[in-house]
């Protein structure tokens, strides 16, 4: 090949590495900047779960209440359960409770406040019991007992279900995501706040469902996903320069 065909294709190999390796910085990059969002999430969260409980804010405020600002705020108030159909969200297993770790699935209630408003309690974990509705109506009888109890949780918002999210089976009443909004209007529960409260306590006397405090401990692997991408990136300029320096040289007479 004639030193001017090789010029363009010398040139068009260049291009696409320099692109390849522009991609590679900027990942590794991002990666960096999801490490520093990560542990601010995780400062903000320590913080929030170390608080003392405060007042479940008042209906008129709930419409300014934000996931950034007040996820994961403990609150205590009073309420009694409504005698309404639960709904079970599967899990296979929890970010932010140790007990958590295997699959199971988080018993969602209805909750009537003294003011009249409806609060969603998730109200504790029940192990491996994705398809057995029985148990499941058991230990939730024992929590609708029409009388007023003292809630401690940590607010929640709802979660948006993703691409392979299973639709929900409402036979069994069993979602797969936590959108608590969703579940009240296909149960019938009526307008809920727009927060759910994971309950920390009380605890039901045989401990089903199981309620309890939050722990973050998020996974963080951006560093490492950081310096994965970023020898990518050198990997990619070495393998350039060695097979430009071979093109130089020529074959071998």
């Amino acid at each position: 090949m004639n030193e001017t065909a090789r010029k363009p294709r010398v040139a068009g190999f260049a291009l696409f590495t320099l692109f390849l390796t522009a991609v590679c910085v900027v990942l590794g990059v991002w990666q960096l900047q999801r490490r520093l969002a990560k542990h601010d999430l995780i400062a903000a969260l320590t913080e929030r779960l170390a608080e003392v409980p405060v007042a479940l804010p008042a209906p008129a405020q709930w419409a300014a209440l934000s996931p950034a600002r007040d996820e994961f705020r403990r609150v205590s108030f009073t309420a009694t359960y409504a005698q309404l159909p639960d709904a079970m969200v599967y899990s296979p297993g929890s970010a932010v409770r140790k007990d958590a770790s295997g699959p199971g699935t988080w018993a969602f209630l209805p909750a009537r406040l003294p003011s009249g408003e409806t609060v969603v309690i998730d109200a504790g974990f029940v192990e491996n019991t994705m398809q057995d509705r029985s148990v499941e109506d058991r230990a939730v009888k024992k929590l609708v007992t029409g009388q007023v109890v003292s809630f401690t949780g940590y607010l929640r918002f709802p979660e948006a279900p993703g691409w392979l999210t299973p639709a929900e089976n409402r036979d069994k009443r069993l979602w797969f995501v936590r959108d608590h909004v969703a579940i009240a209007s296909a149960l019938g529960w009526g307008a809920v706040a727009p927060f759910y409260v994971d309950l920390e306590q009380p605890a039901p006397e045989n401990g089903i469902p199981r309620p309890g405090p939050l722990d973050v401990h998020l996974k963080d692997d951006h560093l490492q996903y950081a310096i994965t991408w970023f020898t990518l990136a050198g990997a990619v300029l070495i393998a350039f320069a060695v097979w430009a320096r071979g093109r130089r040289q020529g074959p071998t007479p």
